[in-house]
């Protein structure tokens, strides 16, 4: 049976962390509020919890499932290298609506979906969701619904779509504005845009002019 911890209440909230900890170490789902919309999170080194986040969602290994990390050290651990151009932008953007594709660390434990050996890596905005991942390491975090529908921007609305397949909802109250963060690409010769989300082109090539926005 699903739990709900009321994380807005701080009596509730070291209870809640406590719980959603044990759920994430038993491979099981979590939807945590970020600063962005709500998030379904699984261990990331857990490729069958992995797999039932995809599953959860109705969504195909085709999309790999991004990881949340909570300090620059552990973006150090799942990355090859942390690039030049990463760094301007880790340094002006984290904590924030910012993901990052990097190259990821070989031979690492995880099976995100097939990612092709890179790892689209984001340090979210949020206290309960990155004193969890302290707690946790990396986690898997994707949006907390079902393919196809909106993002959930409360936890009701999360728990509506993903029901009993969660085990731990945290309810931080409404969620960030709805809308999702950007995504560069750091793996070729110049950053990319992948999507313009929460900071538009113009923020991002004031940190890395060389910034590429076609296709």
């Amino acid at each position: 049976m699903s739990r709900t911890f009321d994380c807005t209440r701080d009596e509730e909230r070291p209870n809640g962390l406590t719980e959603a900890a044990a759920a994430i170490r038993r491979g099981e789902l979590v939807v945590l509020p970020t600063d962005t919309v709500y998030g379904v999170a699984a261990d990331a080194f857990n490729p069958t919890a992995v797999n039932l986040l995809l599953a959860a969602k109705g969504r195909g290994r085709d999309m790999p499932v991004p990881v949340l990390v909570s300090s620059r050290s552990m973006l150090d651990a799942v990355v090859v290298e942390v690039t030049e151009s990463a760094g301007k932008l880790v340094d002006a953007f984290w904590p924030g609506a910012l993901t990052l594709v990097l190259r990821e660390t070989p031979h690492l434990a995880w099976d995100l979906g097939e990612a092709r050996g890179t790892v689209a890596v984001r340090m979210p905005d949020h206290a309960l969701t990155t004193a969890l991942i302290e707690q946790t390491g990396p986690l898997g975090v994707s949006s907390a619904n079902r393919s196809g529908k909106p993002p959930a921007t409360t936890m009701v609305e999360a728990r509506l779509q993903l029901g009993a397949s969660v085990a731990v909802y945290l309810d931080g109250g409404e969620s960030g504005p709805q809308v999702p963060s950007s995504i560069v690409d750091l793996t070729g010769t110049a950053p990319r845009l992948l999507r313009a989300g929460a900071l538009d082109a113009d923020a991002l090539r004031a940190v890395v002019p060389d910034l590429i926005t076609e296709p």
